[in-house]
C-alpha cells in the first residue's frame, strides 16, 4: 500500500480483498499528494514580506529544483551522475535507464556525485529550522532594543520528509523513501520523549512506521515490515478509537503483518492477526453501520479470516465467514454518485462468491466420485 502522509488529513486507502490460497495480497495504491506550504501563515502586516525558499521548495505547490531528481520528483537520493553527459538522478532511479531521460545521450557509466549529495543532505537537515527576518511598523524601535523577529520560511519538517518519502515510494526508489522516513520517525521520537505519548505524536510516528514497514515489504525485508507494522499497532493502540482514521490505519497495520505470516506459511498467526484486525473494524461498524467503507472494510476482513481457515482445514467455519461477508455486501446500498465504492463491492462479492462456488463444485465431485 502506498503510504498516505500522517501529517494532513487524509484517508489512508483500503486494503485489497484476499486472493486464493497463496495470493493473499493486498492492492497497492497511489495517494495523492500533500501540499507543501513553507510558510506556514500569511503576514498579515502589510509591511511584512512573504518567506521563500530560495530553492523554490515554497508556496502551495510542489516545485522541482535543483537537488530534485526529475525522474521520482522527490530529493536526491544517493546522487549519480551520467557519463558523459554530466545529468544527476538518483542511482535508483537512473540504473533503469541505459540512455539519460533528459538528453537522450547513451549512458556509458554512472558515477557518485557525493559532493552534491552532500549539499542535499545539508539541506535537508537544516530545511525546517531556516528563518528570515521581517520588518515591522516597530522596526527602529526593535533594532534598537536588539529583538529581531523571525518567522518560519519552511515546512515542518516531519511533513518535509514524509511527502518527499511519498514521491520517492510511488517511482520505486524505496532506499529514498526508507531514508527519509527514518529521519522522521526520529524527529517524532524526539518529541516524544519531551511532550510524552501524545494523542497527535502517536498518531504521527504510527503512520509513519507504517510507512517504513511498506518500504520494508517493498524490499523483500519481510522481518524489518513485520517489526515496523508492530510497533505501529502498538502507538495506534494507545490512542481513541473513535477516530475513523486512525482504527482504519491500525486495522491495515494489522492486516498487513497477517498477510507476511501468511506468505511465511505460518496460518495461525496470519489468522490471529486478521482477526485483530476484524475485531477492530467490527468495533467501528457497532457506531457506524451505515459508513460504507466500514462495511466493506469488514467485509474484506471476513474474507482474510476465512481464506485462512480454509487453508487450516476448517471447511465450515471458512464458508461461515464467506457467507457473512457476502449477506452484508448484498445488503449494502450505495449512492449513485458512489461509483467507486460500488465497483469495489462487484470485486469482493464477486471473489466471495467464487469462494462459495468453488466448495460446493468440490463437494459435488466428491459425491461423484463416491457414486
Amino acid at each position: 500500500m502506498t503510504p498516505v502522509c500522517p501529517f494532513v488529513k487524509a484517508s489512508r486507502p483500503d486494503d485489497s480483498t484476499p486472493k486464493k490460497s497463496g495470493e493473499n495480497s493486498v492492492k497497492h495504491q497511489a495517494d495523492s499528494d500533500s501540499k507543501c506550504p513553507f510558510s506556514k501563515k500569511e503576514a498579515s502586516d502589510s509591511a511584512s514580506s512573504s518567506p521563500k525558499c530560495p530553492f523554490g521548495y515554497d508556496q502551495n505547490s510542489f516545485k522541482i529544483g535543483p537537488f530534485s531528481c526529475v525522474i521520482c520528483q522527490a530529493l536526491l537520493f544517493e546522487s549519480s551522475k551520467c557519463v558523459p553527459c554530466a545529468h544527476i538522478f538518483c542511482k535508483a532511479c537512473i540504473s533503469r535507464f541505459k540512455d539519460c531521460p533528459l538528453c537522450g545521450a547513451d549512458i556509458e557509466k554512472i558515477e557518485p556525485d557525493t559532493n552534491l549529495q552532500g549539499l542535499v543532505d545539508r539541506f535537508i537537515e537544516g530545511h525546517a529550522r531556516i528563518r528570515r527576518s521581517v520588518s515591522s511598523n516597530q522596526g527602529e524601535e526593535t533594532k534598537e532594543s536588539g529583538q529581531v523577529e523571525y518567522e518560519d520560511v519552511s515546512l515542518e519538517r516531519g511533513s518535509f520528509l514524509v511527502q518527499h518519502a511519498m514521491r520517492a515510494f510511488r517511482a520505486q526508489n524505496l532506499e529514498s523513501a526508507k531514508s527519509r522516513l527514518s529521519i522522521c520517525a526520529e524527529d517524532i521520537r524526539s518529541q516524544i520523549e519531551k511532550a510524552g505519548d501524545t494523542a497527535e505524536l502517536c498518531s504521527q510516528l504510527g503512520a509513519v512506521l507504517g510507512m517504513l514497514g511498506d518500504c520494508c515489504r517493498g524490499m523483500g525485508d519481510a522481518n524489518s515490515a513485520v517489526a515496523y507494522f508492530e510497533e505501529s499497532v502498538e502507538f495506534l493502540s494507545k490512542l481513541p478509537k473513535d477516530d475513523k482514521e486512525i482504527t482504519h490505519t491500525l486495522s491495515v497495520s494489522l492486516n498487513k503483518i497477517g498477510d507476511l505470516k501468511y506468505y511465511d506459511g505460518n496460518l495461525q498467526a496470519a489468522r490471529s492477526y486478521y482477526l485483530q484486525s476484524l475485531n477492530v473494524r467490527r468495533d467501528v461498524i457497532k457506531h457506524n453501520s451505515t459508513v460504507p467503507t466500514q462495511v466493506l472494510d469488514v467485509a474484506v476482513s471476513l474474507a482474510k479470516v476465512a481464506d485462512v481457515d480454509r487453508n487450516l482445514g476448517d471447511e465450515k467455519l471458512a464458508t461461515d465467514g464467506f457467507q457473512e461477508a457476502i449477506d452484508m455486501l448484498e445488503s449494502l446500498t450505495l449512492d449513485s454518485e458512489a461509483s467507486g465504492l460500488e465497483q469495489r463491492r462487484q470485486s469482493v462479492l464477486e471473489f466471495l462468491k467464487s469462494q462459495v462456488s468453488e466448495k460446493q463444485e468440490h463437494a459435488e465431485t466428491q459425491v461423484e466420485a463416491t457414486a
